[in-house]
């Protein structure tokens, strides 16, 4: 009998254990967390998500090279209790974004980064469309979450596309994040739009150390929200 009970309690911890690893498996692999390394913190987390193009996404690197993931290093090696989530997507548009972003809103945000409009301007849309699309993003963010706090990630356009369209482009981010009592973060590529050595062959995306001033750039502004 004292066998039968001991083969019982053997069996019961092992498919304890086993439930438990699978758990742990399917939560790492839904995880979009920029770094998963972050420590546990008696402190409740809370979530800055960032929305973007292939710049967020840090197209052509390793996850861990893009600045949403450079940016939770910093978080960690200050101790603060914040998780990035990186939900960047190369070749997104605001009208993609607008239509993405709902579902990206299930889950609790208090910080929403938004870096999108580059995409369109290079594609030319019109400004009038880019600021409608953008606003709608915000307005969803905020409507879900009425306290999140709200970064905006200034673009600018080449100006080989006309310096009248580069200009109302460029006024874009300010004005919607004037509107809308956001951070702006004046010129997410500043210092490494145009470089050579900081560009991928393509000259449009950052090498990794492109990213990392990325990622000073966004946490300038970022910082002082926290």
């Amino acid at each position: 009998m004292l066998k039968v009970i001991l083969y019982f309690l053997f069996t019961l911890c092992l498919f304890t254990s086993c439930g438990r690893s699978e758990i742990s498996d399917k939560t790492s692999a839904s995880d979009t967390i920029a770094n998963s390394n972050y420590k546990p913190n008696t402190v409740p987390l809370k979530t800055i998500l960032f929305f973007g193009n292939s710049l967020t996404a840090g197209y052509g690197l390793e996850p861990q090279e893009a600045f949403p993931a450079l940016i939770q290093n910093k978080i960690d090696s200050l101790d603060l209790p914040y998780k990035v989530i990186n939900a960047g997507l190369s070749g997104e548009t605001t009208a993609g974004g607008k239509s993405r972003i709902d579902w990206l809103l299930k889950q609790r945000i208090d910080i929403f980064v938004l870096e999108l409009g580059a995409n369109d301007g290079l594609r030319g849309i019109p400004v009038k469309e880019t600021t409608i699309n953008l606003q709608s993003i915000v307005d969803q963010v905020k409507n879900k979450y009425p306290d999140v706090k709200m970064v905006m990630a200034g673009m600018e356009v080449p100006p080989n596309m006309g310096n009248v369209y580069a200009s109302e482009f460029r006024q874009i981010f300010k004005k919607i994040a004037g509107k809308n009592n956001m951070t702006l973060v004046p010129f997410l590529l500043n210092r490494v739009g145009g470089i050579r050595s900081l560009n991928q062959a393509d000259g449009v995306h950052p090498t990794a150390p492109g990213q990392k001033i990325l990622a000073e750039n966004v946490w300038e502004e970022l910082q002082k929200i926290l």
